[in-house]
């Protein structure tokens, strides 16, 4: 496995991310032991030593699982990153009552790696209103957290705001071809660049999305580079980035991994021609008008039961060339309180999403398009 020095650390290229780990039924929350187990011990036989978890992640279950799987492995062979739900604390004592939850769930002394969770302008008032920052520099002091850093969904201006008011030693970004330019991710990872903090980098493939594009885009690529997996020229575009520590993928089975690791394994950077073709792979994307969702489900919760996430999933699959009918069987498996037509535009999706997307415009678009779709049918 490809490693890289950090902090004097050697940290694998590729780290293994908690967040999409696999599960029984399609329960979010239920973890599939036996399948996520494999996942870990093919990852830390095969040389990823980078293990990143949160509070949130499978409905607050990922941190536990864990836990459980590293307890029985030497705490040095791996790094361990989780990170702190400032705004789910509600005080002053729930940041210490978080931090120390989860010192007992994942099993361990100390974190190698500690994040602010999702700083952007939503939330860093929470971080601000309950003291976390100070909180965890004490931490830090106490040689709990061994490195402090955020994982950020904003702005580079307000990255900027961010990079002035704490220490901070490194930054995770979401960063991929499409995000480059779109989410200004080029900004941001240059700010952290010329600050000297590493970069970690989360979403390499957008949720799964660059991994499998569209067919005109596919169809480029697969005639330029036959034996190129998609997914391999996402990862081998985030990780050629000189200051990025790791890259991490969120991988759900272990054919996936599999693939992941052999990237990692062999890594080069794109060549010109590569990085040529990926530019006219990315064009033909985009003129499919996809929906930008990762599906990270940080819209999760909606007042009206709108079920956001599945509903662009849906609307993705039909903008790719899927069925009529295959649409509206889809939409109709989804209960009838949790379409699109409950939405009251409150807004409230809106400040959760890490991709800034106008939900209530693309749930109102995808209704308009589920009609065409009833009418056509």
């Amino acid at each position: 496995m490809e490693k890289r020095t950090f902090f004097d650390q050697e940290i694998s290229l590729l780290g293994l991310g908690t967040m999409r780990l696999p599960v029984k039924n399609g329960e979010k929350g239920e973890i599939h032991r036996e399948a996520a187990s494999a996942i870990f011990d093919y990852a830390l036989r095969h040389g990823i030593n980078y293990i990143d978890t949160a509070y949130m992640y499978h409905n607050g279950n990922a941190e536990a699982f864990t836990g459980d799987i590293l307890s029985q492995y030497d705490r040095k062979s791996y790094v361990l990153a989780t990170k702190m739900p400032a705004w789910l604390a509600h005080s002053e004592a729930g940041i210490e009552r978080i931090f120390e939850g989860q010192l007992k769930k994942l099993k361990t002394d100390y974190f190698d790696f500690y994040l602010c969770h999702n700083l952007n302008i939503p939330y860093y008032p929470y971080f601000k209103k309950y003291k976390a920052l100070e909180y965890l520099a004490r931490k830090k002091e106490e040689g709990l957290i061994k490195h402090l850093g955020f994982s950020f969904h904003d702005t580079p201006e307000v990255m900027k705001q961010f990079l002035t008011d704490f220490d901070w030693e490194f930054g995770q970004i979401q960063l991929n071809y499409l995000d480059w330019e779109m989410q200004k991710a080029k900004e941001q990872y240059q700010l952290l660049t010329d600050k000297k903090l590493p970069v970690i980098v989360m979403e390499p493939l957008r949720g799964g999305a660059l991994a499998t594009l569209c067919p005109d885009a596919v169809t480029h690529l697969k005639k330029t580079h036959p034996t190129k997996t998609l997914a391999a020229l996402g990862l081998r575009y985030a990780a050629q980035l000189p200051n990025v520590m790791t890259v991490l993928s969120g991988m759900s089975t272990i054919e996936q991994l599999k693939e992941n690791i052999e990237t990692m394994d062999h890594f080069a950077p794109l060549s010109k021609e590569e990085q040529k073709d990926l530019d006219i792979a990315l064009a033909l994307y985009k003129e499919n008008k996809m929906i930008p969702c990762t599906g990270c489900r940080y819209c999760d919760g909606c007042p009206q039961g709108v079920d956001i996430a599945t509903l662009f999933e849906i609307n993705n699959h039909y903008r790719l060339g899927g069925s009529t009918w295959t649409y509206v069987q889809e939409y109709e498996s989804v209960t009838a309180s949790a379409h699109e037509d409950n939405c009251t535009a409150c807004g409230k999706c809106v400040e959760k999403c890490p991709q800034g997307l106008d939900i209530p415009a693309l749930l109102a678009e995808t209704g308009e398009m589920i009609k065409e779709a009833y009418r056509n049918n």
